[in-house]
């Protein structure tokens, strides 16, 4: 797909259907009540690593920060964060996009999966710095309460997503690759 670069008009037709399958898949999930705040367990970030290890960085990206964003817009608790949602979001199916088709680490098969252990750890990652300033500079918690905070109530929650994203992203990119290639959609 990043062969024809550029915003044609299959290629925005394609990140309009990813976003919004991100969108949609982020609401497919389970709330996690806390009393420091909410987390959820859903399968948007599968859709985030997915979009990007099939369509490439550029696609994946803008699909799965804009999907996430929109997601996060519609829930006022999440809402004020949507713009570091989307920078979080884009960044892992970045990653994963670049790792995958920019690349040439080993064969497809370990690109794949590096690709998106690559995605989600990066998401990880990025997702707890921002729960830690957040906690300090927010909420007026100290480093070490901060980062105890989200120990506890974020990380756990935001692993599972990761581990679960890798996972089906990798098994699914495998299945539909074939039948996209067949369409002449990769």
């Amino acid at each position: 797909m990043e062969k024809n670069k550029g915003f044609s008009v299959k290629n925005l037709c394609l990140i309009g259907v990813l976003t919004a399958l991100v969108f949609a898949l982020t609401g497919l999930g389970i709330d996690i009540p806390s009393p420091l705040g909410k987390s959820k367990i859903h399968f948007g970030n599968v859709m985030c690593l997915l979009s990007s290890l099939l369509f490439g960085p550029g696609v994946g990206a803008l699909s799965a920060g804009v999907g996430s964003a929109l997601y996060d817009l519609m829930d006022p608790v999440w809402a004020p964060e949507f713009w570091i949602t989307f920078l979080n979001k884009a960044s892992m199916s970045l990653v994963a996009g670049i790792l995958m088709h920019k690349t040439r680490l080993g064969g497809e098969k370990f690109r794949l999966w590096l690709a998106g252990l690559a995605g989600s750890l990066t998401y990880c990652t990025l997702y707890v710095a921002k729960n830690i300033l957040s906690g300090v500079i927010v909420q007026g918690f100290s480093w070490k309460v901060a980062a105890w905070e989200t120990l506890i109530t974020k990380v756990p929650v935001t692993l599972v997503n990761g581990v679960l994203a890798v996972l089906c992203a990798g098994v699914l990119t495998l299945s539909l690759r074939p039948a996209l290639k067949k369409a002449h959609l990769l």
